[in-house]
């Protein structure tokens, strides 16, 4: 849902900061609790390097973000970059678009307008797993070892620190515990602009567990298939990889 000074509000911002594609971050609608869980975590991750917004707009780092909600690219950048017709076959097409902007040398920024774009983007835990299943595996670059070089990673980043603080003692049992401070400081941050209680903190290691399991699913399903399925067509996994590399 889109509030009738989104697109006039989000012109001017690109104008003014002369920007060649601009990400309105959207305020997601969350009913549930496995909703705000899953969303808390997923937000969470976009702090290490790849995905940051505020280092989005910074043309040394490699940092790009996509999506879908709302992606405004300006006509020239578009063309430049060869339309979609040059990413017809990227599953996460919105995160591609953002990648090809900044690649080829334009101003790319994400923005946040609390209440301009709403999105209800998935029902309970499991919507959100299911709306991310055809995305991780592709996110991934459709390696197999990056895949499960990334659950591993996330469990020790994510689920360590938990296990560190009942399992372990002395000095390194603080270390853990600055680890957890520095967790509980990102939900207090997100929540500034999510409304959801940093409360849902103890809940991030069910969130991490559900997480890996719809990372190891999505890639699983991709390579037993042989391909992703999406709205009734299948697209076969060698076309899929082929296109990671234009």
């Amino acid at each position: 849902m889109h509030h009738p000074q989104a697109l006039r509000r989000a012109v001017a911002y690109a104008e003014a900061d002369q920007a060649a594609h601009i990400v309105l971050l959207p305020t997601i609608q969350m009913h549930s609790v496995g909703e705000r869980m899953m969303i808390s975590f997923f937000q969470a991750m976009f702090i290490f390097p790849g995905h940051r917004p505020w280092k989005v707009c910074d043309p040394a780092s490699p940092d790009v973000l996509g999506v879908g909600a709302f992606n405004m690219v300006r006509r020239a950048a578009y063309e430049q970059i060869g339309t979609y017709e040059s990413m017809r076959l990227s599953v996460v097409d919105d995160m591609r678009l953002a990648e090809k902007v900044k690649r080829a040398g334009m101003r790319s920024v994400a923005v946040f307008g609390s209440g301009l774009v709403c999105l209800r983007w998935a029902v309970g835990a499991t919507g959100v797993m299911r709306n991310l299943t055809k995305n991780f595996f592709a996110e991934l670059k459709y390696s197999v070892p990056f895949a499960m070089g990334a659950a591993v990673v996330i469990l020790w980043l994510h689920l360590g620190p938990w296990l560190g603080i009942f399992f372990s003692s002395g000095w390194a049992r603080a270390g853990y515990a600055a680890a957890m401070v520095s967790l509980l400081a990102i939900y207090i941050g997100m929540g500034r602009r999510t409304k959801i209680s940093p409360a849902y903190l103890l809940l991030h290691p069910v969130a991490t567990l559900l997480m890996v399991a719809t990372m190891l699913i999505s890639t699983l399903l991709t390579i037993g298939r042989g391909g992703v399925v999406w709205r009734g067509t299948f697209y076969p996994l060698t076309e899929l990889r082929r296109s990671q590399s234009r």
